[in-house]
């Protein structure tokens, strides 16, 4: 089996996309032959990543039996190189990719481009319901979560604790964690504005990530005299985000619904679970694909601010039953998410393709 794979978001840029992309290519790689072209520059290198990964693929792609998109965006690729080559495509996508609302991307991407494709691997079984309601054949989706490396997680996060966790916890506070980019679906904010006010003051809130509701953050914690219970946090490294897992008591991922975004996949909520956290997640879009509730999580219900304090209150006040819930939840994670078995699943999905070549679309 010979997997040509292009990613148009790779480390050491950090972001779920990229790690997700970068785990996929790894765990295939131990069970097929892959080649992976990518850019590991960021978004400002995608004027020059576009027109490079096309050539690159257009010569090598002869060689290989399939080519896999890292997402939908790198969907006209896909259907310039299946013109040229007849060779099948398939791509993984998240719910941005159906979802983000230009016009001229909705017509062309998500109208033309991603629909001819042979396959799509999406990430949550929301990122169905969108493509389905933009006309794009249920059939033509697969579902397959992401995975997590709890190996990884287990070793990089035990030791010593990021530090400012554990100068909090030396002062006898409980720790409740976010990480990951701060997008108004997130619901940081208005978990500020509707949960911590609620909660006792010895419950500190760590924050740790970057993105366009950071302002809207920053204004929810001086809105509510937070300053001493909310802390944002400076740009981390993959290795202290491990450690950070460690350091906290409870995760929480209280998304809200924002029109025209949405949560693709929770695959924070698995590294938290990955460390024995107990996980606190809206039962919204891709974050009920990654939590099974009350086994390596618990969902609660968007909004619903008095159901969040109590969860949180309830497990803050139970050391033992938190310490034998996260961890089972690991355990689960292990079971359910390993990137082994997550690659398995694409590969069994890649060889139908294959083996079905009268199917493709051009």
């Amino acid at each position: 089996m010979k997997i040509l794979f292009i990613s148009r978001a790779y480390p050491p840029v950090l972001g779920g996309i990229e790690n997700q992309n970068y785990e996929i290519g790894k765990a295939l790689s131990e069970i097929a032959k892959v080649r992976i072209i990518s850019n590991a520059y960021g978004k400002k290198f995608l004027p020059v990543f576009f027109p490079y990964a096309l050539c690159k693929a257009f010569f090598l792609l002869p060689k290989y039996d399939i080519l896999l998109l890292g997402d939908g965006v790198l969907g006209v690729i896909g259907w310039l190189l299946k013109i040229f080559h007849k060779k099948p495509v398939i791509s993984i996508v998240h719910g941005l990719d159906l979802t983000y609302e230009l016009p001229l991307y909705q017509k062309l991407w998500v109208g033309f481009f991603i629909k001819k494709l042979d396959k799509l691997i999406a990430v949550g079984h929301q990122t169905i319901k969108e493509g389905v309601i933009r006309k794009i054949p249920e059939e033509k989706f697969v579902f397959i979560p992401n995975g997590v490396d709890a190996e990884k997680i287990k070793k990089c996060g035990s030791g010593e604790i990021f530090k400012l966790a554990a100068k909090e916890k030396s002062k006898g506070h409980k720790i409740i964690l976010t990480l990951g980019r701060l997008a108004k679906r997130k619901g940081v904010a208005w978990f500020i504005n509707n949960v911590m006010p609620q909660l006792n003051k010895n419950i500190i809130y760590l924050i740790a990530g970057k993105g366009e509701d950071k302002e809207n953050i920053k204004e929810a914690i001086i809105k509510n005299d937070l300053q001493d219970q909310v802390k944002i946090l400076r740009n981390i490294t993959d290795e202290e985000k491990l450690k950070l897992y460690s350091g906290a008591d409870i995760f929480v991922q209280p998304n809200i619904k924002i029109k025209g975004d949405m949560e693709g996949f929770g695959l924070v909520v698995l590294e938290a679970a990955a460390c024995e956290i107990p996980v606190l997640a809206s039962n919204l879009e891709g974050l009920q694909d990654a939590i099974q509730n009350g086994k390596n999580g618990f969902l609660v219900k968007p909004y619903d601010s008095e159901s969040y304090k109590k969860k949180i209150e309830y497990l803050l006040n139970d050391d033992e039953f938190r310490k034998k819930f996260g961890q089972r939840a690991r355990q689960y994670v292990i079971e359910k998410y390993s990137w082994k078995k997550i690659a398995e699943r694409y590969l069994k999905e890649i060889k139908l393709v294959i083996d079905n070549p009268d199917k493709t679309s051009i």
